[in-house]
């Protein structure tokens, strides 16, 4: 009754689906259980003193009787059939037998979840316990042949239940009836020093049939393996992720390690050849001696073992012909599971285990860094307090990283080679940073974008003209790399011809925009709109203070005053150099001696998140600060650049500061003369006059000033017409000028011995240092140089 009582309160095995009919010898029902009257709706009254047969849809088997067990179909009062398991059982002591019978389908589900439980206990792979509400093991199918035969837990599970951690897991289970499912764990044994297994731990609570907590039972199985292969693929798939992001060296270097430490081991180093931390070949070396390695990174779960070789970049030192070297040389990754096998390597060389083992240190794998048929160097892994030794399938998954690292460490070792040889090359091509000219003092600053990492097109001059001016350029040539590079020294070689012809800003600007146009039409196919370039042209006069400039598609100058004030210059920009079709426009302005000139690319100013507008004011506002007087040049474009070092810039910066300067008024000399032949005379006396006033009347200037001054002024006179106008100006060099109203271009040649005239030129090609003509809007003028020595360009100040 009891358990009938329970089952109906859902007790935890249906002794209430159990029947019971007691039969006698001649197979009248004497004995009617309530739970048969359920079953069939029929009551004790209806049954007993009935024979059985009678509630059988079919008849019974022959051999019914004692101790027979079977299935059978009874009779419903409602008529239908009920199908029952049952067995016979005898009574002591008396003929009448006790048939106990349930419903098939119950006793199918019995035998079914024997059946599962009994497989759970019996197979090998999945361990299972019983604890009690205490967590003490009741019961555990853990055998010692479980888990390969390594007992990894005993029978009382003593190495899960002991682990703080787990055991408060099961303590949760028990209070909040919440499953646990899949818990990692791990579990060492003392019957196998220095190993751990990775198990999957889940639990569930059990109950009793008032749903009380009775205890738990936990499933774990040996997931060992695959942790291991999942911790190599995420390792695998960092490795690919973090290294080669860099085109650097050394952080690619550093990268690898870092990968490596902790996951894979408890301390990792790099070393390289050195010539690859240049960007070149590796030597090709075999045996012992000097390997020329450097330490170039290095990582360690904790602080750097004393005595081992320091993680600071250092040249390993001289190695002798031990077989681990031999083997490294010849691309072999090497394990050494413990500490005795790499004394082995090394042949127990105790001087050499002292640099290269770590406190500790009990296992390592090490890996040649081989990419494109060399050595590059060699990765190195230990482990110190992880007590599970190398493997070979750690060595295989350092193989495979190794081999990645190598890879991009070649990359940023031919990227450190190529970019190397292009800033070489930008070098070679950008002018001398500072100039000092009567003119102009000069300093340029340059800072490829990426913070050295791409070299580009951006460039600027301070060129020298005649008659003591100077023109000041800035360009910024269209893309990145060697291509820019190429075409910012075509630029500036055509830029240097044209200067020399004295051009106006804007023709100038017109013939160097004509040449890009054919660069274009010249660069491969779909390239050709790629090729473009920006340029500032700017011409300053320190005679007259004269500034004039022209621009294609560049920002304007900046001039900051002698008293430290700050000015715009107001240019029309014309289109970019390679568009064609549009004219250029001049831009005047008047500068003050002393004044400084800043010209610059649009790097400098759009940095950040600055548009150009605001980009220009920010540089106007910094100038304003930074270029007061008595602070020279080099120190204002430093404070400049300053706020440009917290992020690489994302393209280059040229920047050209120029402190004007003025020819003293008494250090120039004009006339104006008829044309009238007479009138030589007169020009070579005034310049005899002018020359004694500055004290140059020695022989040797005196004599060719006014040779070169009667030659020119009498073909003025003769072939020109007038007036002709003579300047003299005096500064390093002796500056003489003839202007006349023709624009007849005048042409040196080589007179015959038989004509009378023809001359004039030649001797003033043979007298001069440097001679030319430039063209005005009214007239030429034609110009000559000589040298003064120092003494002759102060005397007469």
């Amino acid at each position: 009754m009891n358990a009938f009582s329970d089952h109906e309160r859902g007790g935890a095995f249906p002794f209430g689906d159990v029947v019971a009919a007691l039969v006698d010898g001649n197979g009248i029902v004497r004995g009617w259980s309530r739970a048969a009257a359920r079953l069939l709706d029929r009551s004790p009254a209806d049954v007993c003193g009935h024979s059985l047969r009678r509630l059988l849809v079919q008849e019974p088997d022959p051999t019914w009787g004692p101790g027979s067990a079977g299935q059978a179909l009874l009779r419903h009062s409602s008529d239908r059939a009920v199908a029952v398991t049952f067995g016979v059982l005898p009574l002591h002591g008396t003929s009448h037998l006790l048939v106990l019978a349930a419903p098939t389908h119950r006793v199918t589900g019995w035998e079914r979840n024997e059946a599962v439980l009994r497989a759970l206990l019996l197979q090998d792979r999945v361990g299972i316990g019983i604890h009690d509400m205490d967590l003490v093991t009741v019961h555990s199918n853990v055998t010692p042949d479980m888990f390969g035969g390594i007992m990894v837990v005993d029978s009382q599970l003593r190495e899960i239940i002991s682990d703080p951690d787990a055991a408060a897991a099961l303590r949760q289970v028990l209070a909040t009836g919440i499953p646990m499912i899949d818990r990692k764990q791990r579990v060492r044994t003392p019957r196998v020093p220095g190993k751990e297994w990775c198990l999957s731990l889940s639990a569930f609570r059990l109950q009793d049939a008032k749903g009380r907590s009775t205890g738990l039972v936990t499933l774990f199985t040996d997931v060992t393996e695959q942790q291991r292969s999942r911790h190599h693929l995420d390792l695998r798939h960092e490795a690919a992720t973090r290294v080669g992001r860099s085109l650097d060296v050394l952080r690619t270097a550093q990268d690898l390690v870092d990968v490596l430490v902790p996951a894979l081991g408890d301390l990792a180093w790099v070393s390289l050849a050195e010539a690859v931390l240049g960007g070149d070949e590796p030597p090709k070396l075999a045996g012992s001696g000097q390997w020329h390695l450097r330490r170039a990174a290095a990582a360690s779960v904790g602080p750097w073992p004393s005595g081992l070789w320091p993680p600071e970049l250092g040249d390993l030192p001289p190695m002798p012909d031990v077989p681990v070297l031999r083997r490294v040389q010849h691309g072999d990754t090497v394990v050494a599971p413990d500490r005795a096998t790499f004394m082995a390597m090394i042949e127990f060389d105790q001087q050499l285990a002292a640099f290269l083992i770590p406190e500790h240190g009990h296992s390592l794998v090490a890996a040649p860094l081989f990419a494109r048929g060399l050595v590059l160097g060699a990765v190195v892994v230990w482990r110190t307090s992880r007590p599970e030794p190398f493997d070979q399938a750690d060595a295989e998954l350092l193989t495979e990283i190794a081999t990645r690292g190598a890879l991009s460490v070649d990359n940023a070792r031919r990227y450190t080679r190529e970019h190397r040889e292009a800033v070489v090359l930008q070098q070679r091509l950008l002018p001398r940073a500072a100039t000092d000219t009567p003119a102009a003092e000069t300093t340029g600053f340059y800072r490829p974008a990426g913070g050295g990492a791409d070299i580009s097109g951006d460039w600027f001059e301070a060129i020298p003209l005649p008659s003591l001016r100077v023109a000041l350029i800035i360009g910024d040539v269209t893309g990145h790399g060697l291509p820019a590079t190429a075409t910012m020294g075509r630029l500036r070689a055509a830029i240097h011809t044209l200067a020399d012809l004295e051009m106006e800003p804007d023709e100038l600007l017109t013939h160097v925009d004509d040449l890009v146009q054919q660069l274009g039409n010249e660069a491969p196919q779909g390239q050709q709109d790629t090729v473009g370039a920006t340029c500032l042209y700017v011409v300053y006069d320190p005679v007259t203070g004269r500034c004039s400039m022209a621009s294609a598609g560049h920002p304007p100058p900046i001039v900051v005053r002698p008293d430290g004030t700050v000015r715009d210059i107001d240019v029309v920009p014309g289109p970019p150099l390679g568009v064609g079709g549009m004219p250029f426009e001049v831009a005047e302005t008047h500068v003050e001696p002393g004044s400084i000139l800043a010209l610059y690319t649009d790097g400098l100013v759009e940095h950040g998140d600055h548009d150009l507008a605001a980009g220009i004011q920010q540089l106007t506002d910094d100038l304003a600060a930074f270029g007061g007087p008595g602070r020279t040049l080099d120190d204002i474009g430093r404070s400049l650049l300053a706020d440009t070092t917290d992020a690489p810039a994302r393209d280059d910066i040229a920047l050209l500061l120029a402190r004007t300067r003025a020819i003293p008024s008494d250090n120039v000399a004009s006339w104006e003369f008829a044309a009238d032949l007479t009138q030589v005379a007169s020009a070579r006396e005034a310049t005899i006059r002018q020359l004694a006033a500055w004290g140059l009347d020695a022989e040797d200037v005196a004599f060719t000033t006014e040779l070169l001054v009667s030659e020119l002024v009498t073909n003025a006179i003769r072939y020109a017409g007038g007036p002709v106008g003579l300047r003299l100006m005096r500064e390093d060099v002796l500056v003489c000028e003839i202007s006349d109203p023709s624009n007849t271009q005048p042409r040196l040649r080589r007179a015959r011995s038989t004509d009378e005239g023809g001359r004039g030129l030649f001797l003033v090609a043979q007298l001069a240092s440097r001679w030319g003509c430039r063209y005005g809007h009214t007239g030429k003028t034609i110009w000559t140089e000589q040298p003064l020595g120092a003494a002759g360009a102060r005397a007469g100040r």
